[in-house]
């Protein structure tokens, strides 16, 4: 069965949908030894070629699916390449023969932890995006006194920027005084989301861990600027996960 040219290469993590509608648009795709435009469908029996190089046929891609967990440590950024020179998050994911790796949503440059890549770029959107319904936990080390209140306003929901955002949970996790480390639950989590919502109430996070994504958890044996790959089994489970 044929699918549309822009969904199967952002399946074998090329980029995204609208990332490769521009490719297309500019003439770096051909299928069959024609350039490719907007529109065309394609089948494993396709010649697909991106800037010149042949892709992985359809069957293999979604056989040898991959994914992935990191460790990310902070003072790494979540894109490919930075002007600045600073260290990336896939500076130290191992090399693939077809594709590339795909993260899974991002965190922020100071932010640590669990970070998800796949081979799958369809894959990645499903597990970042908001409906999906994917649980993500967080370590928070907050500087500040922290009140009853404070805690049912964010379990209730705090408007920002015209979005309700809002923890599903909150539990005290340890340290005394000003400094205190809370673990916070919550739905698919907007850019800083977790921060402001503390911020919301006169706090200042001063540390953030993000340490399970779903029923995944950074297991103590990778750490910071390790990664483990997951099993077929892990990767079954994380897809079974996505509400959609």
């Amino acid at each position: 069965m044929s699918e549309k040219l822009q969904k199967v290469l952002a399946r074998a993590g090329f980029g995204s949908r609208r990332e490769i509608e521009n490719w297309i648009i500019r003439g770096r795709i051909r299928v069959n030894g024609k350039v490719a435009i907007i529109g065309d469908r394609v089948d494993d029996k396709d010649k697909i070629l991106v800037d010149g190089k042949k892709l992985a046929s359809q069957k293999k891609i979604k056989r040898e699916r991959r994914v992935i967990l990191y460790n990310k440590p902070e003072n790494e950024i979540c894109t490919r390449k930075d002007p600045e020179g600073r260290p990336t998050v896939f500076d130290k994911l191992p090399p693939l023969k077809h594709g590339r790796w795909v993260s899974v949503g991002r965190l922020d440059i100071n932010t640590s932890g669990l970070l998800l890549f796949t081979t799958d770029g369809e894959l990645a959107n499903q597990l970042a995006h908001p409906s999906s319904m994917i649980e993500r936990e967080y370590a928070v080390r907050v500087m500040g006194e922290v009140t009853p209140v404070m805690i049912q306003n964010m379990h209730k929901g705090v408007i920002i920027d015209d979005d309700l955002c809002r923890f599903t949970d909150i539990q005290y996790y340890a340290g005394e005084g000003i400094n205190q480390w809370y673990h916070v639950v919550l739905f698919g989590g907007k850019n800083r989301e977790v921060r402001r919502l503390w911020e919301s109430q006169g706090l200042k996070v001063s540390r953030l861990k993000r340490v399970r994504f779903g029923s995944n958890f950074i297991p103590s044996s990778v750490r910071r600027g390790q990664f483990i790959e997951l099993s077929k089994n892990e990767i079954e489970k994380l897809i079974k996960s996505i509400k959609v």
